[in-house]
């Protein structure tokens, strides 16, 4: 029964949020209640992603791709889009402001789409990658505004559920904004030893 159980979590992983899975006698069926359809696997086939290989599960991934029940992982993004994407977010902020960027969050990062919750060995590249670039740009230098929408960005857009947060310090006084995902900060939430309370946190697209 606990083994029937742990292949049923390792498929609901990767199914999308819209997608269940109801224990069958013979296997599983998946509802689709976006499309309200129906779709059944038999036991064996479940317990392989439990058990099986990477090559049967990736064979079983692709199928429940192609049925439309799973959402497909985006790659990772490369430094130089990173580096694009943080002079991009800079440039916005000290156009339009911070405030307003934050509204336009509902466009530009979606809500996430995989079942899945993220791992910490999804973000912390992105966390590298985003301080690396930032410390690298005199036009970004290493502002956490900056920083911290676009890991946001990044990370729902990779569909991967994340949290934006901005915090205040009284003593003496001062902001700081950090994405949070998978307990990993971008950038750190408390730099230097400093510890802010949140006052604003985003884990919807701009809600």
């Amino acid at each position: 029964m606990a083994e029937d159980t742990d292949a049923l979590v390792a498929m609901e992983r990767i199914l999308s949020p819209h997608c269940r899975v109801t224990r069958m006698s013979g296997g599983a069926l998946i509802a689709d209640w976006r499309r309200t359809r129906f779709l059944g696997m038999a036991t064996a086939d479940i317990q392989k992603f439990a058990d099986g290989g990477p090559e049967e599960r990736a064979e079983l991934a692709t199928a429940l791709l192609r049925a439309g029940c799973a959402t497909a992982r985006r790659k990772e993004h490369s430094d130089v889009e990173v580096g694009l994407w943080l002079r991009g977010v800079q440039l916005l902020i000290r156009t339009i402001g911070f405030g307003r960027v934050l509204r336009l969050l509902s466009v530009a990062a979606p809500d996430y789409t995989r079942a899945d919750p993220a791992a910490a060995a999804d973000v912390a590249p992105l966390k590298c990658a985003v301080q690396s670039q930032g410390r690298r740009s005199w036009f970004v230098n290493d502002d956490c505004k900056a920083e911290a929408v676009t890991a946001f960005v990044l990370l729902r857009r990779r569909g991967l559920s994340a949290v934006l947060h901005v915090g205040v310090r009284e003593h003496p006084f001062a902001l700081h904004a950090w994405t949070s995902s998978a307990d990993v900060c971008i950038p750190d939430a408390d730099p230097r030893g400093h510890t802010f309370t949140p006052v604003l946190s985003i884990n919807g697209g701009g809600r």
